[in-house]
């Protein structure tokens, strides 16, 4: 009997608690799964959603975003995702549409909010007059690599919160919110980096690949010559020394490349045409400097400045 009495509280206690715990709403929200083709993509939806996002990066820094093999795991990324988010403009036509097909998921297919190309936002630059395959990998809508240009991040990042919005509507205000505030922040840095690089203004490259036209289009850099004959076609002994002969007549400051390229073609013309050699992180992780959109772009002005 003495033991029947002790034991009572203790299973009220216990009755309590548990229908209190039933009667309390759930209050965990489950992450927006995201897919993104390439790191400035998936640094822009971490700056948007913050820990009310998981991201996973598909690309790294130090691979060639044109030709990436879409392996079982990135398939199987792509099968879970709420959002997929890309830069479009067939930069991924080799790979995407594999992933697409395979995932089988369909809220990332066309037409739907949740499959996102960033490129569609922005006003493409080095649009072909005539598409022929021959000429190389040429993009028909336009340069895919809008990346170097940070007011293109503007522009896409306004679109991308609006179906970050609409596929997580009880993060909406926290989405508008953190997006209007890296919008300010950004704005001001874009404003820091034009004054910093102001030296730059007219200056004559030469580039490894044709992936820098925003870059260019942004500080006024003069682009001179390209060392790939055609684009995505790797330089030969001879079309690099037309190209020094060709910098003879019209001289450059620097021969430009991305973290992820071969460095050989650009120093062996630095070494014979006596320019500088610069190395540009390209996207985020491209160096150890260049760890977020901010900081790629501190990054990429200094190493074009250091290069004059």
């Amino acid at each position: 009997m003495k033991n029947r009495v002790t034991e009572m509280p203790v299973v009220k206690m216990l009755g309590h608690l548990l229908l209190l715990a039933a009667c309390v709403p759930a209050t965990a929200h489950a992450a927006l799964k995201v897919f993104a083709c390439e790191p400035e993509w998936g640094a822009l939806v971490k700056e948007i959603g913050g820990d009310q996002v998981s991201v996973y990066i598909a690309t790294t820094a130090m691979q060639d975003p044109h030709h990436i093999e879409a392996r079982p795991s990135l398939i199987a990324r792509a099968r879970n995702a709420d959002l997929l988010v890309c830069t479009g403009a067939e930069l991924e036509i080799g790979w995407l549409p594999v992933i697409l097909g395979e995932s089988g998921n369909p809220a990332i297919q066309p037409g739907q909010p949740g499959q996102f190309f960033a490129a569609s936002h922005v006003a493409l630059l080095e649009k072909p007059a005539a598409l022929d395959r021959s000429a190389g990998d040429v993009h028909a809508g336009g340069n895919p690599h809008i990346q170097t240009d940070p007011r293109n991040f503007t522009r896409v990042g306004a679109a991308l919160v609006r179906n970050m919005a609409q596929l997580d509507p009880g993060q909406a205000a926290f989405y508008q919110a953190r997006w209007k505030d890296f919008a300010s922040r950004w704005q001001a840095a874009i404003v820091r980096w034009e004054a910093k690089a102001t030296p730059l203004r007219g200056v004559s490259v030469v580039v490894q690949h044709k992936g820098f036209p925003y870059l260019e289009n942004w500080l006024g850099l003069k682009e001179v010559a390209e060392l790939e004959p055609k684009p995505g076609v790797e330089p030969s002994l001879s079309s690099l020394a037309a190209v020094k002969a060709q910098l003879a007549r019209t001289p450059a400051k620097m021969v430009i490349r991305a973290a992820y390229q071969p460095a050989r073609p650009s120093e062996w013309l630095a070494r014979e045409a006596g320019v500088k050699a610069v190395t540009l992180p390209f996207t985020v992780g491209g160096d150890k400097e260049a760890g977020d959109l901010f900081s790629l772009f501190d990054d990429t002005v200094n190493r074009l400045l250091g290069g004059l």
